[in-house]
């Protein structure tokens, strides 16, 4: 098979830049997207900045994409988690799925969050769903409005599970050969949680809120590892689903 090129949204740090590094090594051109240090800088938190990113990383690839694989996400309490965690992801894969289309082995991995089995604003959800970014910000704005922000977080996480569930069977998808899946991590050691594991009460909580027994917390090279396979010619059957990289934490809440 020639050299895959997959793009790959939040490729400057974190789960991105784990998965970005693992890739090149497996001889697979990544383009990279993010606010700054990559191929494609763009922001995925506006329409025109979503419709711009698509728009090049489709150039880059010549039009022919092999594989999608969205790690950029933000965990600000704020109605930015509705721009990027959902909106700029299902934009985003969505306007690529015609050049997705012409590859031989299409595939799409998006990140998600074992926050998702945790309570959501149901008005946001259901806004995402129904592709109203307009309603989901007003939505979000009354969450704010009533101290329930980090509601927020759950919400876009799990609109985008149902988002992925949905679309992977729809017309253009399966049919076209091309598996959608989520991951969804527990706790990852990033500079974003150090702060919290530092902190003897906030791991406490964090601890009881994502408990994870089979070997503790993740570094992002875990996480990417799945990603990788997901978004392989050797996935060729697995789509719609939620894979939980969580050190059994989803079972233990369920």
């Amino acid at each position: 098979m020639s050299e895959r090129t997959i793009a790959v949204t939040g490729s400057a740090s974190g789960i991105g830049a784990a998965l970005t590094s693992l890739l090149r090594e497996q001889g697979i051109r990544v383009v990279g997207v993010d606010l700054r240090d990559a191929e494609v800088v763009a922001d995925l938190a506006t329409p025109s900045g979503r419709v711009a990113a698509a728009e090049a990383v489709t150039a880059a690839a010549d039009g022919v994409l092999d594989g999608v694989v969205t790690c950029a996400g933000t965990s600000v309490p704020g109605e930015l988690m509705v721009k990027v965690n959902y909106f700029g992801t299902t934009e985003f894969v969505s306007a690529l799925q015609p050049a997705l289309a012409k590859s031989s082995a299409p595939r799409v991995a998006v990140v998600g969050s074992i926050s998702a089995t945790q309570r959501a604003d149901d008005a946001v959800v259901a806004a995402c769903l129904a592709g109203d970014e307009s309603a989901a910000l007003a939505a979000a704005a009354v969450a704010i409005a009533d101290g329930r922000a980090r509601q927020l977080y759950p919400s876009s996480k799990s609109a985008l599970a149902r988002w992925a569930r949905r679309t992977s069977v729809e017309d253009g998808w399966a049919n076209a050969g091309i598996p959608l899946n989520v991951v969804a991590p527990g706790v990852v050691l990033t500079p974003m949680t150090a702060a919290l594991i530092a902190d003897p009460a906030m791991k406490q909580v964090m601890d009881a809120a994502v408990p994870m027994p089979l070997n503790g917390y993740l570094r992002p090279e875990d996480v990417a590892r799945v990603l990788a396979f997901l978004v392989s010619p050797e996935n060729s059957h697995i789509t719609g689903q939620v894979v939980y990289v969580d050190g059994g934490a989803e079972a233990v809440l369920r």
